[in-house]
């Protein structure tokens, strides 16, 4: 019977910090994924994970307390791996918001099929572009060995180190920031050459209406540098992998 309780509680802990995880992480937890593909998705792992991951408590020493502290633990430490991993996966997302603002196409906004939120369409199509890269050379393998060596640096039971989960979310925020300004940061030199144009013929030609000519030529100027900027978002794949393995607090 203890040994019976020992396994269940250890299968416990397993599916909570991997619930936690794929609760936060993109893909998996998108509202266009069916709840019950989810849930067996995740029950699925836990039990091969619950199958290899040595348990660090034994169930029958310890409080109810004790019991409830240990699964918040392990709550505690999926959610914040998943957030990680959340921040990086919005790079690119993000230099898409700023390329869109430049573009003068802010206010326009659809419903995201994925999320079910109302998002900017150049964000969902980068976005998009970026899953199918991911997926096409087996990125979502990456997570599965994400929590397999979650459990390697902090087995079922133990305490996390709060400082480390912290530091990781931070540091990962801050990444996101820099690597999406620098995705961003060849079409944002295109538009201040085109603000320094625009500006040139405002003064040659004080007559012409600079907002009138402005806008579709932002937007001309936006799509053909997305195009280019396509090939770069490829390259992003691998880096995303590196970035992966640097941040995550394992």
């Amino acid at each position: 019977m203890a040994l019976i309780i020992e396994k269940l509680f250890g299968f416990v802990m397993v599916l909570t910090r991997i619930s936690a995880f794929f609760m936060v992480l993109p893909v998996f937890g998108w509202q266009s994924i069916p709840v019950r593909i989810k849930v067996a998705m995740t029950v699925l792992l836990a039990v091969f994970f619950s199958m290899i991951t040595p348990i660090s408590v034994d169930a029958g020493q310890i409080s109810s307390a004790e019991a409830v502290l240990l699964i918040a633990n392990e709550a505690t430490y999926g959610l914040a791996l998943g957030l990680v991993a959340a921040l990086i996966f919005a790079v690119v997302k993000f230099s898409g918001g700023i390329i869109e603002r430049e573009m003068g196409l802010t206010m326009a906004e659809i419903l995201d099929p994925l999320t079910g939120e109302s998002e900017q369409i150049l964000c969902i199509l980068l976005e998009m572009i970026f899953i199918m890269l991911i997926l096409s050379v087996n990125g979502h393998h990456l997570f599965l060995l994400i929590i397999s060596r979650s459990y390697e640096s902090f087995p079922a039971g133990s305490i996390p180190t709060i400082p480390v989960l912290t530091e990781g979310i931070i540091v990962a925020g801050s990444t996101m920031l820099i690597y999406g300004l620098k995705l961003a940061l060849p079409i944002l030199a295109a538009f201040i050459l085109l603000m320094v144009i625009l500006a040139v013929l405002a003064r040659m030609v004080p007559e012409m209406n600079i907002l009138f000519v402005s806008l579709p030529l932002r937007v001309g100027l936006g799509l053909l540098m997305m195009a280019i900027f396509m090939p770069f978002i490829g390259s992003f794949v691998g880096e995303f992998a590196n970035l992966m393995g640097k941040l995550l607090p394992l």
